[in-house]
């Protein structure tokens, strides 16, 4: 099952008895484990039917003795082990099995199983399956999080420009519940009836609508070189907001899409943004990217990008120490 249809559910009220959530993205779990929370009891049910503990903290004996029982003052209990990957899986998982197999009624049995998969080959896997829900959930790719972001924003019926979005996927990183703090902040901060423009992201994410990786990478595809070394000093001047790894990080993906959009046989706008993994909104500046950087260009480009990034882990700096002037002599590399 997806997160979506898992929590639709939750908010009908279709509880299942089991739910087994694992994998290396903590987000869903947390917001399926947050939505029972909620749902499931009343503030007054919840100091008699309701118990949260921690895997290191507790035992699979205690989780199946507790699940037996009856609610005293509901029409369920529920039980919610957080950190479920810290229980004795190997040692007492059997006696879990047993219960699977003749599960109680009423009892609503969550693992929020996080930062890895359970092991799908097992017994008890198949069990999960067979008796509740089994929700997966996978670590989102880089090239992944713009789209979900615009995609958050389309479930809130709000809308976010394109190259908004791809700030905060340039800067947020992959950490889903970090960006979707980020994303209610906006919600909230920004009236209805605006769309959230790059200017909304610098007031109350302060990401500088002027002054980071994605105009330095539109600079670069126009080979617009005063305006490229100007981002370049504002990084090398405020060196925290600006990561020099993230940078470099960042640089590679694009002229990697850059590489990408050369070989693609067919360049239309549908099959181009689904092939790069962009928006369509992008596909003209990539367009302009690749002719001003041929193939044979893109891949010297590469080169470089891979050269420096060994520079900012302290590997063949040569006479250059500092991060401001291993930026400044990369992008002098990348526009000549």
């Amino acid at each position: 099952m997806n997160a979506s249809t898992v929590f639709a559910d939750i908010k009908k009220r279709k509880f299942s008895p089991v739910y087994l959530l694992h994998g290396e993205e903590s987000y869903y779990i947390d917001l399926i484990s947050d939505a029972l929370e909620e749902q499931v009891l009343d503030d007054a049910q919840k100091g008699f039917d309701q118990s949260i503990w921690y895997g290191k903290d507790t035992s699979l004996v205690n989780v199946v003795n507790a699940a037996k029982r009856y609610p005293m003052m509901s029409d369920h209990q529920l039980i919610l082990i957080k950190e479920a990957q810290d229980l004795k899986w190997k040692t007492e998982e059997d006696l879990l099995l047993k219960y699977l197999e003749h599960l109680t009624p009423t009892t609503i049995l969550v693992f929020a199983y996080k930062h890895n998969k359970f092991d799908k080959r097992k017994k008890i896997y198949k069990a999960f399956e067979k008796s509740g829900v089994v929700l997966e959930s996978p670590k989102l790719y880089e090239n992944k999080v713009g789209e979900w972001i615009m995609e958050q924003f389309r479930v809130a019926q709000r809308q976010i420009h394109p190259q908004a979005a791809a700030m905060m996927a340039d800067y947020l990183g992959t950490d889903l519940s970090k960006i979707a703090n980020e994303i209610n902040k906006l919600i909230l901060n920004v009236p209805k009836e605006q769309e959230i423009q790059p200017l909304h992201i610098e007031q109350n994410i302060g990401i500088s609508k002027d002054f980071n990786v994605f105009e330095l990478q539109s600079a670069l595809a126009k080979r617009n070189v005063v305006k490229a070394m100007q981002i370049v000093d504002y990084f090398a001047s405020n060196p925290k907001s600006n990561p020099l790894p993230v940078v470099i990080g960042n640089l590679g993906n694009y002229f990697t899409k850059i590489l990408k959009y050369h070989y693609l046989p067919d360049k239309s706008p549908q099959v181009a943004s689904k092939q790069l993994g962009v928006h369509a909104f992008f596909l003209k500046e990539y367009e302009m990217a690749a002719r001003n950087f041929n193939r044979k260009k893109t891949f010297e480009v590469i080169h470089h990008l891979s050269t420096y990034d060994l520079k900012t882990k302290g590997l063949d700096v040569g006479p250059f120490t500092e991060n401001g002037e291993i930026i400044r002599e990369l992008v002098f590399k990348i526009l000549n």
